[in-house]
């Protein structure tokens, strides 16, 4: 095997992340410097950061990073062929866009459908008025989501290959994370459960389709509870 190069990292962070995934990424070896989502503008900060010494890796809005996060819809497909429908879990827009390519090359016929909180629904309403729609620090219990708006890359990938996008509530995020903990046996933290929530309370209709869900993420704070 070939030895992995330390290489140093610094993680720009919002400080109402999961304590979980603070510490995990810390572990890890990286730098985090935490931010407030009310006061400082994410991208500003890390790029003031970066100046000219550090490569500054976008958390979603980049070509490799869409490409990348296309091989989970690509080794989705590999392993159980053919689907009618796939659900995609949707933030800054860097998975479902990637997904959408992928399944689109391999799959053309296939729906691809993103998934948001309704709490956080910009991407949603982009996508039907076709125009780029933007959120505020919004109050969702899935901080993966909590992106303002899609990307200058994801915005017009999301318009070009993805078939609809719809919202789940709250109470369907948490009921579904709970099932997937309960049932499957598999930690997901409340953004990787969007898409299966749409499925499991009927947000989409999936009767008589083979569907595929991405469930991505498992930063969960076991000492969070429900308000």
């Amino acid at each position: 095997m070939f030895p992995i190069p330390k290489i140093p990292a610094t993680i720009v962070m919002p400080d109402d992340a999961p304590n979980v995934k603070q510490t995990a990424t810390r572990s890890y070896g990286a730098q985090v410097i935490l931010y407030n989502r009310q006061t400082t503008n994410r991208q500003e900060l890390a790029a003031n950061l970066a100046g000219d010494h550090l490569t500054l890796v976008p958390p979603y809005d980049h070509p490799h990073i869409i490409a990348g996060q296309g091989t989970t819809a690509m080794e989705l497909i590999a392993e159980v062929g053919e689907l009618d429908l796939l659900l995609v879990c949707c933030g800054g827009g860097g998975l479902i866009s990637g997904c959408a390519i992928a399944t689109k090359a391999l799959l053309p016929n296939c729906q691809i459908i993103g998934v948001e909180p309704e709490l956080a629904d910009d991407a949603t309403r982009s996508f039907h008025s076709q125009t780029l729609q933007t959120v505020s620090n919004p109050d969702t219990i899935a901080d993966g989501a909590r992106t303002p708006s899609l990307g200058k890359y994801t915005f017009p990938l999301v318009l070009a290959y993805v078939d609809d996008m719809v919202t789940v509530s709250e109470a369907a995020i948490i009921s579904t994370m709970f099932f997937l903990w309960e049932r499957l046996k598999i930690v997901v933290e409340p953004t990787g459960a969007l898409a299966a929530a749409a499925l499991l309370t009927g947000v989409v209709n999936a009767s008589e389709k083979r569907v595929g869900v991405i469930i991505s993420g498992g930063n969960v704070d076991f000492n969070w509870s429900p308000k």
